[in-house]
């Protein structure tokens, strides 16, 4: 009887996991389509502008630096977690250990994709937002270290 159970809660944990995937794939389509084959949809948005010459006032490449730093921190953690979430559901086959995998692995493709190092190499550069842009970075870089402080003691 627990053998049915756990094949009823595995065969629920990959329809969660392929509904999720499938959800992501139907949003990275939709956006896709929307700004590259029908830009003329986003007469609310301005289009792209490049970005003014040398740098501008009162915006501070240190703040770009910081963020990159602290982006690849953050990537390097999430990928520590997710490595040790996974031995630990290797081990104990817990839900509640999925779910922390499912989070850190969400968590990591939001930082690879907000990460200044990628979005250079695509040809797009962030200016005029000095500390803003790299402070949610830096407080997700404190709470990561929070979590991998608890995942290491315990």
């Amino acid at each position: 009887m627990e053998k049915q159970m756990n094949k009823g809660s595995k065969s629920r944990l990959i329809l969660v996991i392929l509904l999720v995937a499938m959800l992501a794939l139907i949003a990275i389509i939709a956006a896709y389509w929307v700004t590259v084959l029908h830009p003329q949809q986003l007469s609310g948005l301005q289009a792209r502008r490049a970005p003014p010459p040398g740098l501008i006032p009162d915006d501070f490449e240190f703040f770009y630096a910081a963020f990159a730093v602290t982006s690849t921190l953050n990537i390097a953690l999430l990928v520590i977690l997710i490595a040790i979430y996974t031995d630990i559901y290797i081990k104990t086959r817990s839900q509640f250990t999925i779910g922390l995998v499912i989070f850190g692995v969400v968590f990591l493709v939001k930082d690879l994709t907000s990460s200044p190092l990628l979005t250079s190499l695509l040809g797009y550069r962030a200016y005029g937002l000095g500390p803003f842009e790299f402070l949610p970075g830096l407080f997700e870089f404190f709470a990561l270290i929070v979590l991998l402080y608890l995942s290491i003691r315990y």
